[in-house]
């Protein structure tokens, strides 16, 4: 049982350094802002907010979420930033969708921004045939 334990602890430990290790993106990186998408025909609306160090803060219904991202720094020859999000904490809630997102959960989305920078659609592949959007982005004070 004790190696057991000492395993998780182990393997725990390496996923939280793996997440520390993120790379933040440049301090002039497009997707950096708060950003809000609500659904079609819903009165339910999500914000993310992509900080600087490479970390996120999403509410969404019910939800509140925090992960770390890395995101390419240029966009692809057709346009789209490759995007590796890992959430790190979840307050077990569910979401705008009615679903309940779990620590540990890793994604990579393909996102494109449009050329005036106020909003963005995530697609799952680069391509335009499974995405999601588009986020606007929030004017908020200061910003």
């Amino acid at each position: 049982m004790r190696i057991f334990l000492s395993l998780v602890m182990l393997i725990s430990s390496m996923l939280l350094a793996h997440i520390a290790w993120a790379a933040p993106p440049a301090p002039n990186h497009p997707i950096i802002g708060v950003w809000e998408f609500t659904p079609p025909d819903s009165k339910c609306s999500e914000t993310y907010e992509f900080k600087a160090d490479g970390t996120t803060l999403v509410s969404s219904g019910e939800e509140i979420a925090e992960s770390v991202y890395e995101i390419s720094a240029q966009p692809s020859p057709i346009g789209f930033y490759k995007f590796d999000d890992t959430i790190t904490r979840d307050n077990g809630k569910k979401d705008c969708a009615g679903e309940i997102t779990q620590a540990g959960h890793k994604v990579t989305s393909f996102v494109q921004i449009h050329p005036s920078g106020e909003m963005f659609i995530m697609c799952e592949a680069e391509s335009l045939d499974a995405c999601f959007g588009p986020m606007k982005r929030k004017r908020v004070a200061g910003q």
